[in-house]
């Protein structure tokens, strides 16, 4: 941990040297809500978001937030190991080339619908998940755009990695965008008194409303893993179609991270929001990733108490996307890639919001945070597939 600010309701504790002033009034803001406890926790890949700074954990009793999990609930990582010790660069190029042409990206979705045996089991009534479902089908097994991704690495244990970067789809928006809604009508009717900012309207556990997020909430995190396997198995069909018989892949990683749960911390059951971090329990493995272009980790969580046993998702960013358009330099980010001999994604001025110049220094970002985590693998980008 870097340093403690104690000067609101509840302390925040910080693991970054670098916080931008948005997103540190953002942490002021939800260390003085009523019903935030013990202290904030802010990740060292911490900026600037929607209520909530991203690369923020907050633990609440008696109320979930909506916008302290955000729009893309479940949005998440995941990764496996084949068994190949290289790949050639034409067969990367065609092992890119077939993603493309096999995973829609962007806003696209499959043209027809996908099985619904692969979408996960709605349980009771959740309406707007039931609105939705149809929809669902048809991106289940979808990148989207944004930060989203898909790389093939080369791990520091001698192997090739796949990493997927991907969330809930249009489906996780709706419910967020919904149960928000129905957040700020209901603090501004029945809770004006506690003068709660608008962006951080809360939802009471005991309510109908309260217990149907986390429900729907739930399944959502349930679609958002669905989908990255789903693109998972069609990366590794790929692959091994490129790559000849006999490949093999194990050591499956998946870890969430934007998500509210029920979790039991400082001997007090609360409801620990992750928004932009992700759970490092320890012993558990997880996935921080780096920038297009940066090495990307595989973690082994420290189970520390004072970060909610969290860790950061990734790097974090250091220019707003719109900014990134605007500053960076087209030809220099793509050669930088170019001499890492990386596939990359970076063709057009508008594909700078995801340069490695918008993001900041994942090894930086891995020191701040050596209390939280452990490295088990580093990954080196080979090539990228982005929306």
């Amino acid at each position: 941990m870097i340093r403690t600010i104690t000067t609101e309701k509840i302390p925040i504790k910080l693991w970054i040297d670098d916080i931008e002033p948005g997103a540190m009034e953002q942490a002021k803001d939800i260390a003085n809500h009523p019903y935030a406890v013990h202290h904030v926790a802010i990740m060292p890949d911490c900026h600037q978001g929607f209520g909530m700074p991203i690369g923020g954990v907050l633990g609440t009793r008696d109320v979930v937030i909506p916008n302290a999990v955000g729009v893309d609930i479940g949005c998440g990582m995941c990764a496996t190991r084949t068994s190949l010790r290289e790949l050639s660069r034409d067969r990367l190029a065609g092992i890119v080339d077939e993603i493309r042409r096999s995973i829609p990206v962007g806003f696209r979705h499959h043209k027809s619908a996908r099985d619904t045996k692969l979408m996960p089991d709605v349980k009771g009534r959740l309406p707007v998940v039931e609105r939705e479902y149809k929809s669902a089908t048809y991106q289940l097994g979808t990148l989207g755009g944004g930060n989203h991704f898909i790389e093939l690495q080369k791990g520091s244990d001698g192997f090739i990695w796949i990493m997927i970067h991907a969330g809930s789809r249009n489906i996780g928006k709706q419910v967020a965008d919904y149960y928000y809604r129905k957040a700020v009508t209901l603090n501004e009717k029945s809770f004006r008194n506690l003068k709660t900012p608008k962006q951080l309207s809360f939802l009471p556990l005991d309510s109908e409303d309260g217990y149907t997020y986390l429900r729907e909430m739930d399944y959502c995190v349930r679609f958002a893993y669905a989908n990255r396997k789903q693109m998972m198995d069609v990366v590794s069909s790929v692959v091994a179609g490129h790559a000849g018989k006999g490949v093999e892949f194990s050591r499956f990683i998946n870890i969430a991270h934007n998500y509210a749960s029920r979790e039991k911390h400082f001997g007090e059951h609360l409801i620990v929001h992750r928004k932009g971090a992700t759970s490092a329990r320890k012993g558990e493995y997880g996935i921080v990733p780096g920038s297009q272009g940066s090495n990307s980790y595989i973690t082994i969580g420290r189970g520390n108490s004072q970060s909610f046993e969290s860790c950061s998702h990734g790097a974090g960013r250091v220019m707003g996307r719109k900014e990134a358009q605007r500053k960076l330099d087209l030809n220099f980010e793509r050669e930088k890639l170019e001499k890492k001999g990386i596939i990359h994604s970076i063709l057009r001025p508008k594909d700078l919001d995801e340069a490695s110049g918008a993001y900041k220094d994942i090894n930086r970002v891995m020191k701040m945070q050596a209390d939280l985590v452990e490295i088990d693998t580093m990954l080196e980008p080979l090539a990228v597939v982005k929306g």
